[in-house]
């Protein structure tokens, strides 16, 4: 391990991608990057990054804004969960730690949102505690190493690397220790065409050594895809569309989209019946803007998306949930992706 941490470094200083959460030591600014940078790519996440400092330069700053300012600047990296817990955190660390972000790996688990390996790259980073963070570039990277055929994401796994990758992470540069089997995994040890001949640890790597790197991590049997098919209706009047703020526990929670049936090949009465028991009008006239479904795909999803224009008589009073938005007020709102796109 000491000949592992001596090649890791040396390589490290002189090829890592120069990025600006690893030009501090501010728990604010690396647990923004770390949430954000959860299930992103580093060069999509970067403009989130910048963004949030401009707009929340602070954790007091996170803290006072409304959901609806942090879900808007969310917008399109998906996941929304992870904007609610952090506004939510921020929140917390304000009101009942008395705005002091924790200082150890064991604390910062107790917040939302933060997991093991969130905790540990906090703790690492900005305190230099000796805790491994384990993300799936130094799973993929230590698979490969020592030739271990444990599934991911498992709780063997899970205990198995904990205990290879500690022996590895010393106090004295736990932080850039951390960083630098994460950068190497990365951009070097990749999922497909690793660059083993550029790797400093191609001298010790199992894999490399059998030509197994293809094999290597084993992963869990692929989610299956679940289908789902959204009619989107678009309402005009006088004072504009009519959308809805999504309350239920699923996707895009307290996102705003237009009025939503969700089912597959909905017969028109099925959509008149929805409309007239919703908006309590009476005389409509529907007509599809897509004949052919658009598909938006998700993680563990795919939605198949249907607009509908719809022309009616006054609605006197929307439900609950509802309101109208014009051109001026639509910038402001938090929608998702593919009502984004659509507007």
């Amino acid at each position: 391990m000491q000949e592992f941490s001596v090649a890791l470094l040396g390589w490290y200083h002189k090829n890592k991608r120069d990025l600006p959460w690893r030009k501090t030591k501010n728990p604010y600014k690396i647990w923004l990057s770390e949430i954000i940078l959860q299930q992103t790519r580093v060069d999509q996440g970067l403009k989130y990054y910048l963004s949030f400092l401009e707009h929340f330069p602070t954790l007091f700053d996170l803290a006072k804004a409304s959901e609806q300012e942090v879900l808007k600047l969310w917008q399109g990296l998906g996941y929304y969960s992870r904007a609610r817990n952090l506004h939510f955190t921020a929140k917390f660390i304000v009101n009942e730690l008395d705005g002091k972000f924790p200082d150890n790996y064991n604390e910062l688990l107790q917040l939302k949102g933060v997991g093991k390996y969130t905790a540990a790259a906090i703790a690492s980073f900005a305190y230099d505690e000796a805790v491994p963070a384990i993300d799936g570039n130094v799973y993929r990277l230590f698979s490969r190493l020592f030739g271990i055929y444990t599934p991911i994401h498992t709780t063997k796994a899970q205990k198995e690397f904990f205990k290879i990758v500690s022996e590895l992470i010393h106090e004295k540069e736990a932080g850039y220790l951390n960083q630098a089997t994460m950068e190497l995994g990365a951009i070097v040890c990749r999922p497909r065409n690793p660059d083993c001949e550029d790797c400093p640890l191609a001298f010790k790597c199992w894999a490399f050594e059998k030509n197994k790197q293809h094999e290597l991590p084993v992963k869990k049997a692929k989610i299956q895809i679940k289908h789902r098919y959204f009619n989107y209706f678009i309402i005009e009047q006088e004072e504009g569309k009519i959308l809805h703020l999504r309350e239920q526990k699923d996707i895009w929670r307290h996102l705003y989209q237009f009025p939503l049936l969700e089912r597959k090949n909905p017969l028109l009465e099925e959509i008149e019946n929805f409309i007239v028991e919703r908006f309590g009008t009476s005389h409509l006239t529907l007509s599809k803007i897509n004949e052919t479904p658009i598909i938006h795909k998700l993680s563990h999803q795919h939605l198949h998306l249907t607009f509908w224009k719809v022309t009616t008589d006054k609605i006197q009073e929307l439900p609950k949930w509802h309101c109208f938005v014009n051109e001026d007020n639509v910038s402001k709102l938090p929608v998702p992706k593919s009502i984004e796109s659509y507007i």
